[in-house]
Parts: structure tokens; C-alpha cells; sequence
């Protein structure tokens, strides 16, 4: 993005996504939605191995998500969908099902999860200012 003659990038107005742009955030939201399925499924049912592997695939979508879009909002995507899907999973049913237990494993999977997808969008590339703008080479 090139601010070229219009003043500082901060000062450019927002614009609505394009529509890959939106399809691509979309489709990250429903796999971070899959990918915290898939790790409450697996955290419980091979500890503590399993545990690492459903934060390590968390984490590696943040960041593959960020990377993939080359802006933040590629991790905060998946990780609204991540954070929502294991959210609705925590809530039990009145007839006392629940995938998540009482044990230590569980709360460090949601805390572990939510500290990883804060430190993804944190660390997630941002929006630079062009080369000739900044004086990095000089």
C-alpha cells in the first residue's frame, strides 16, 4: 500500500475488505472454528502429548493465517473462531454431557489457547510504510 503524495498511511481513510479479501477471513474463521474442535477433542484424550499438539495447530494457524493474508487480521480471524468454538464447547447440556473436564489439562488448553492467539495477532505483520518512506536502507 503506497500513501505516495496522499500523506501518512494512519491518516488514509478505511475502506471495506475486497471480496476475496472477506472470503479468505471468512473461511479462516471456520477453520480456527475446526482447528478448536479438533484440539478439544485431542487435548483430553492423549495428555499431555495431545495437549501440545491442538496448541501447537492453534498457533500454527494464528501465524499461518497472518502470514497467509500479510496483515493481523489473519490471526485475529481464526482466532475469533477458535476462541468462539471452544467457548460454546465449555457450556454443558442439560443432560450433563461436556467435553471438557474438571483437570488442569483443560484450563491450560482455553488460558494456553487464548495467551497464543493474543501473541499471534501481536506479533502478526502489521501494516509497514513503503521503503522509499522509511528510512531503514539509509
Amino acid at each position: 500500500m503506497s500513501s505516495a503524495g496522499r500523506g501518512s498511511m494512519l491518516a488514509q481513510p478505511l475502506r471495506p475488505p475486497s471480496a476475496g479479501r472477506a472470503a479468505a477471513l471468512f473461511g479462516l474463521v471456520v477453520l480456527g472454528a475446526v482447528v478448536g474442535l479438533a484440539g478439544t477433542l485431542v487435548q483430553a484424550g492423549w495428555f499431555p502429548g495431545g495437549l501440545l499438539l491442538g496448541l501447537a495447530g492453534a498457533a500454527g494457524l494464528f501465524l499461518g493465517g497472518s502470514r497467509a493474508t500479510g496483515s493481523r487480521s489473519g490471526a485475529v480471524a481464526p482466532a475469533f473462531g477458535w476462541v468462539v468454538a471452544v467457548i460454546f464447547l465449555t457450556a454443558g447440556r442439560p443432560e450433563g454431557d461436556f467435553l471438557f473436564g474438571a483437570g488442569g489439562g483443560s484450563y491450560l488448553f482455553l488460558l494456553g489457547g487464548m495467551a497464543l492467539a493474543v501473541i499471534c495477532a501481536t506479533i502478526g505483520l502489521g501494516r509497514q510504510p513503503a521503503a522509499d518512506g522509511a528510512r531503514l536502507g539509509k
